[in-house]
């Protein structure tokens, strides 16, 4: 078994990525590691959170760990919320708040085209690779479905007619942009110790 410290206090992000990964991995989320300080995410760029992150988490623990940052990019928007995506209505906001500012912004939009992406930075023994994974689809005109997180209930992914939130967990891991690049990051994981 393969133990991995997730750089999250988010614990739907940690339940989720364990759902994907498997039981091939042991995935420890910040609480389990006693670490309750907040973890800078600064750069103003998707990629640049997740290597931020990632290295924060390595330095103090020193042990294999991965952090993921992701992003809505809206094409009606110019790529918002993008990299402030979990801040998008202010520091402390919450998911719906979020929301509402999106839905708010897009009254009247009628191209609703967005794309969630997600980047993981994985470290192992002082070397980090990135993977990537994005799905398309569009904005609703209103929220529906109670799982997920985040924009979920207003993410239609090209393709489907449910939103994520109306998804059972299991068809969203296979699909979403976070399920794209944690699989990617598990077939490399499973290579190297292959090896």
């Amino acid at each position: 078994m393969t133990d991995l410290i997730f750089a999250t206090n988010n614990q739907h992000k940690l339940r989720e990525v364990r759902e994907i990964l498997g039981q091939s991995f042991n995935i420890v989320g910040l609480r389990g590691m006693n670490i309750f300080e907040e973890i800078p995410e600064t750069q103003d760029t998707i990629e640049g959170n997740a290597i931020q992150k990632a290295r924060f988490i390595y330095e103090k623990t020193g042990m294999s760990c991965f952090a993921d940052d992701t992003g809505l990019e809206i094409e009606a928007l110019d790529g918002r919320p993008g990299v402030y995506s979990a801040r998008y209505a202010g520091e402390g906001c919450s998911f719906a708040d979020n929301v509402r500012k999106i839905l708010l912004e897009m009254e009247g939009m009628t191209n609703r085209k967005a794309a969630f992406r997600c980047i993981f930075c994985l470290i192992i023994d002082g070397r980090e690779f990135l993977f990537e994974g994005k799905v398309n689809g569009e904005i609703t005109l209103s929220s529906s479905g109670g799982e997920g997180f985040g924009y979920d209930p207003v993410f239609l992914p090209d393709g489907y007619r449910q939103t994520f939130a109306e998804m059972p967990p299991y068809l969203k891991n296979g699909i979403s942009h976070r399920g794209r690049a944690a699989e990617k990051m598990k077939q490399f994981i499973n290579s190297e110790v292959a090896r």
